[in-house]
């Protein structure tokens, strides 16, 4: 199996088990190795008092795509710490985009990068994840013939 098959499958196995995700709309784009690409419409029950999206939903796009990058290569991977900034309101009915790309990993640690988009394509906000990597698959790759 290659990585690309590897990190299709993985997505598969966690968007099956991810009920938060699927419930806020996303959608998964793409995925590949060490990376993620993620969407989601800004609905009126993600807006904030100011009437644009939530940072919290922002950080769960974010955080979602983060996830599916760094479990790509289907190794059981956790949150260790992250960080967002925020840069632009995102509006209600955008289409938001998240993507995220593996900076650097290294033994079970690694850094990921995701970049969240709004329609015109400017910056809404910038996402660094830590991950870790813990025992265990997301499936058993023994069972390939």
């Amino acid at each position: 199996m290659d990585a690309q098959e590897r990190a299709r499958r993985v997505a598969d196995v966690m968007w099956a088990n991810d009920a938060a995700t699927r419930a806020l709309g996303m959608e998964i784009v793409a995925v590949g190795p060490g990376s993620a690409i993620l969407e989601m419409s800004v609905a009126p029950q993600h807006l904030n008092g100011h009437g644009t999206c939530h940072g919290g939903l922002i950080f769960s796009l974010a955080d979602s795509a983060f996830a599916f990058a760094c479990n790509s290569h289907n190794r059981l991977a956790v949150a260790q710490g992250n960080s967002i900034t925020y840069v632009a309101p995102a509006q209600p009915g955008e289409r938001l985009r998240a993507e995220a790309h593996e900076a650097a990993l290294m033994g079970r640690s690694g850094v990921y990068d995701v970049r969240v988009t709004g329609d015109d394509g400017r910056v809404v906000a910038l996402f660094r994840g830590q991950s870790r990597q813990i025992r265990g698959q997301h499936f058993s790759e023994d069972q390939e013939a």
